[in-house]
């Protein structure tokens, strides 16, 4: 039987400057994972307090909670490729940075913090613009499928890190791996360059900045799914999805293990993500994102809960595999309701709030590293993966059971 692509998400690649923008975004994307990872890491060979592994996670996220809505307040007012440009560069710039430091053994835990911050502030500017050049370069009923083809380059890079970490660290050593991801980032910029900028800046809008801002969260209360979504990924953020934080702590202290550890813990998440995005694409228009949004996050946090349990290396990666499937279809599936709900001329000031998820991981983070240290790292995750499959379940019921009827009957339309 034939394959019909057509009616997969792969009839995104069709449009040049689609194919351009996941080219970038994959070289991004292995940038940024082993960018997070490794800083965790570092912190971990610093200092053996939790509190700074959380304290890390606050600093690199922390500002986006801050800064994000400025940065969809400036997606919706500026050229949004020229602006991920810049930051992109200067991504490269900080990771080199920090690979200068520990090469001249110089590098102290207030650098890594500083550092992150840096970043974070970044990414305020940079996710909201990025997250709504999507729709401005597929037509909307291609929507779903660009944005789970984008989602597979994290699927890609969560392989390829854990799977390159504990070979480049000890071959090239720390400052080695900051380096290549400093490269990852030119690499880039230089594949936007082919982009053309027509059509990445929205009509000019009069209004204040503040102004602005205030109408993207009007929009919001006089949308209560899109509200409510984002929501749930915020609160996601804050209990669920910071788990990455104590996986250092579980690699060391609860396996008992070394840097080869914490990367099987992440090669495991990273195949089950590379999984479910595999089938995602698969599906293409057959996607019922409300739906799937539901069982996913119900079952990360069942998930978080069970893993939290594990004592044994093998165990242990089978179910991070799970998670980092659940985690990867509730992440592109939040996503997914959200750019097909929204109107275009909010989609920047909508992206920017929504990427209060990164900012509520990096208050997450410092939550479960506090508690973790308090109290232990399994009843820490025991405690953020129950609170996520309640908040779930009450979000689904509430708000997006109306959407599951009109997606049935848009899925069977479309198989």
């Amino acid at each position: 039987m034939r394959l019909n692509f057509e009616n997969t998400s792969l009839v995104a690649f069709r449009y040049r400057e689609y194919r351009i923008f996941w080219i970038a975004a994959a070289f991004s994307n292995i940038g940024m994972w082993s960018l997070i990872f490794g800083r965790l890491w570092l912190m971990r060979t610093l200092t053996d307090s939790e509190f700074m592994l959380g304290l890390e996670t606050a600093a690199s996220l922390g500002p986006v909670l801050i800064f994000s809505v400025w940065g969809g307040v400036l997606a919706d007012r500026v050229n949004r490729l020229k602006l991920v440009r810049v930051t992109r560069l200067m991504f490269a710039a900080l990771a080199a940075l920090t690979g200068v430091l520990i090469a001249t053994d110089v590098v102290e835990p207030w650098h890594v913090i500083a550092i992150s911050v840096a970043t974070g502030i970044l990414l305020s500017f940079d996710i909201p613009s990025r997250s709504a050049m999507v729709a401005t370069i597929v037509p909307k009923e291609h929507l779903a499928g660009a944005i789970a083809m984008y989602s597979i380059v994290f699927g890609v890079a969560a392989i390829a890190g854990p799977a390159l970490f504990a070979p480049l660290v000890s071959t090239l050593g720390l400052e080695g791996l900051f380096f290549i991801i400093a490269a990852s980032y030119v690499l880039t910029t230089a594949s936007l360059m082919f982009m053309s900028p027509v059509g990445h800046k929205v009509k000019s809008n009069s209004v204040s900045a503040w102004r602005g801002l205030t109408e993207g969260f009007e929009y919001l209360r006089d949308n209560r799914v899109i509200a409510g979504v984002i929501a749930l990924g915020i609160f996601g953020g804050l209990v669920g999805l910071s788990y990455t934080t104590l996986l250092p702590v579980f690699a060391d202290d609860v396996l008992a293990g070394d840097e080869q550890t914490y990367g099987n813990l992440l090669l495991g998440s990273g195949i089950g993500g590379m999984v479910a995005t595999v089938a995602i694409v698969m599906l293409g228009k057959r996607v019922r994102p409300a739906l799937y949004l539901t069982l996913s996050g119900a079952g990360f946090g069942a998930l978080l809960v069970l893993f939290a349990q594990s004592e044994q290396l093998v165990f242990a990666a089978f179910v991070l595999a799970l998670i980092g499937a659940t985690r990867t279809v509730y992440q592109t599936m939040n996503q997914t309701v959200v750019q097909t709900l929204v109107s275009a001329e909010y989609r920047g000031r909508v992206m920017g709030i929504s990427q209060f998820t990164w900012g509520a991981s990096s208050l997450g983070g410092l939550l479960m590293g506090a508690l973790a240290q308090t109290y232990s790292a399994p009843f820490a995750l025991t405690l953020g993966g129950t609170l996520m499959f309640g908040a779930v379940v009450a979000v689904s019921v509430t708000l997006l059971r109306p959407l599951w009827t009109e997606e049935r009957t848009t899925s069977e339309a479309s198989a």
